[in-house]
């Protein structure tokens, strides 16, 4: 299984997303993606748009999915015991 997590140091959203994978012990692959919008590249490839987090998660048919708070609603569907908290 792997979890690929798409981020930017320091942004608020990335960090709620970390906080639930780390409180569900999952282990996942980081990626820090560039400051500027422009070089999101490979965010921009996989997802459609250049804001973060972006989530992959191919065991469970996700390519890439954005928005913090559907992020942590999956990973609790998925991984936890189904409440968001």
């Amino acid at each position: 299984m792997t979890i690929e997590l798409y981020k930017l140091p320091g942004c608020p959203f990335c960090a709620k997303v970390e906080r639930k994978l780390d409180e569900l012990g999952l282990e996942y692959v980081e990626h820090d993606v560039p400051g500027s919008h422009a070089a999101r590249t490979e965010v921009a490839e996989l997802s459609g748009q250049t804001g973060v987090p972006v989530l992959v998660d191919e065991e469970h048919g996700v390519d890439a999915m954005a928005e913090s708070a559907d992020i942590v609603a999956f990973l609790e569907e998925t991984y936890g015991d189904g409440t968001t908290a």
